[in-house]
This record gives C-alpha cells, structure tokens and sequence, in this order.
C-alpha cells in the first residue's frame, strides 16, 4: 500500500471520497434519489452510503428537536458523519432537508474537498401533493410546528453545483442525471493491468 492510499479522502476504493448532499424540501425526493444513486453506484463498483435525514434523527439526532437550534447541530453531526465516510474514500450520500443556507455552508467545511450540494427542486404543492408520510397535512392542521415550507422557512441554495427538477421530471430521469453528474465529478480510474 502506498502513502497516497492512506491520505484522508484516498481512491482506495478506485475513486475518491465525496459528499453528496441533496438538500430540498419534505416529498421533494431525496430519499429516492438518494437510494437511486447508491444502487447504480454500487453497480458500478463504487463504495458508497446513504445518510438519511428520517433515520439519522431516529438514532444519532434522536435527541434533537426542530428548532433553528436544533436543526444546526442535526446537520453538524451529519455533515461530520459524512466527512468521515468520504475521508475513508466512500461517496456518502446525504438525503436531508437541511432548511438553512448557513447549516449547509458549515456543511460543506466538514468535507471542503469534495462536496457536492444537489438542490432536489420541488415547489410546496408538487410536495403537498405527494406527502408520503401525512405531515404536510399534520402541519397544515397544527399538529405539527416548525415544519419546513410551512411554519419553518426553507432557504434554496443560491448556487447548488447541481440542480435536479423532480416535480417536471421522473424519478429514472432525475437520477440518470445525478449518476452522469457523480461519474463527471468523481471518475472512477481504470487499474492498471
């Protein structure tokens, strides 16, 4: 093993360790997304991982409301998490609302090198539409506070490296886009015979 292969973020696995982080609003796909890319990633014989917002806050940000608060140190924890997987040499996959502009600044520090912001864009209604779990409909009857696009603001990013249109295209479509971006950005090298 040579030195480069024990530098953080290394292409031991035949590429280099990134961050993929889909941010965007509730429904608006990224857990799909997210899973998508993994599978065809793993297909191509990448080594990856899915951190996902709704289980991360059901383990390691269990303890975590939704306050403005809150939701900064859920995305610091996840931003760290994420930044060891890519300083292993993985492409993690980050699947989080992550509302605010300045959480997703801090974000990208944990793993400067190689992070990707993808801005999963849907409009509220195309979402509202959607609505997989019933939590528009809890937030539009008080049932829940600090809902984001909601009770809670979600700030777009103003210039994401990648901006998929799910309420226009289909799934297939969004993450053939994301893949041809991923492969792009992050090559995986031919080994030498």
């Amino acid at each position: 093993m040579n030195d480069e292969s024990m530098l953080p973020g290394s292409p031991r696995f035949g590429h280099k360790g990134a961050v993929i982080w889909l941010t965007g609003l509730s429904a608006s796909g990224k857990s799909s997304l997210a899973n998508g890319l993994e599978h065809a990633l793993l297909a191509r014989g990448y080594a990856c991982y899915v951190l996902d917002g709704d289980t991360l806050r059901k383990g390691l940000n269990a303890n975590l409301g939704f306050s403005p608060e809150d939701r900064g140190e859920n995305i610091r924890r996840v931003a760290a998490v994420a930044g060891l997987f890519a300083d292993a040499g993985l492409v993690c996959i980050v699947a989080v609302i992550s509302p605010y502009r300045a959480d997703r600044a801090l974000a990208r520090q944990a793993y400067a090198r190689g992070f990707h912001e993808v801005y999963v864009a849907a409009d509220l209604q195309t979402c509202e539409a959607r609505d997989p779990k019933g939590l528009y409909r809890k937030a539009r009857a008080g049932e829940l506070s600090q809902f984001t696009g909601i009770s809670a603001p979600y700030e777009a990013p103003l210039q994401p490296q990648l901006r998929l249109e799910t309420a226009g295209e289909s799934l297939e479509a969004s993450v053939a886009t994301l893949l041809g971006y991923v492969l792009e950005k992050i090559p995986r090298p031919l080994k030498a015979d």
